[in-house]
């Protein structure tokens, strides 16, 4: 499926980036000569008029694309929680205390203390996908996780408190 993003240059403000969804609602992204950036919503029955707008400062700018890129490679996970397979995914904050936090993904034999995959890290605006024993882990990362439940369930209580 193909989505429509068009642009539209505004003079003397700056420029909108719109999408165009699937059932015909326009959200647009404009993005000021200042810097400055905002949302606008579109009226449904009126793609011209702009129903709503949501001023974004740098960190909720950052916060929002972490939150849609997130949830985007999460949703491509999502078949694997089907009953017949018995894997499952999970996000697995890595928190400030946790004896990884600062150490490599290799320093948890995670896969064999646990029998679950670190398939991604999730940092600030960056994904590792399939990372290495050697990536370091920082406070925060999002782990995202493949496994039974009882696996994830000894990963998450590895990460947060050493023992799984």
């Amino acid at each position: 499926m193909s989505v429509r993003i068009e642009k539209v240059d505004l003079p003397g403000i700056g420029t909108r980036h719109d999408v165009v969804t699937s059932e015909g609602r326009r959200l647009g992204v404009i993005t000021h000569r200042t810097g400055e950036r905002e949302i606008a919503v579109f009226d449904p029955r009126d793609p011209d008029s702009c129903s709503d707008s949501i001023h974004l400062n740098d960190d909720e700018a950052i916060a929002l694309a972490a939150v849609l890129g997130t949830s985007l490679m999460l949703g491509q996970f999502s078949h694997l929680g089907d009953k017949t397979t018995g894997l499952y995914t999970e996000q697995i904050i890595l928190p400030a205390q946790s004896a990884f936090t600062g150490k490599t993904l290799g320093d948890t034999k995670a896969r064999t203390r646990t029998k679950s995959s670190i398939v991604a890290i999730l940092r600030d605006l960056d994904v590792i996908a399939s990372p290495a024993p050697e990536v370091g882990l920082e406070a925060g990362d999002i782990i995202v996780a493949v496994g039974t439940k009882q696996g994830l369930e000894a990963l998450s209580s590895l990460l947060s408190d050493g023992q799984p």
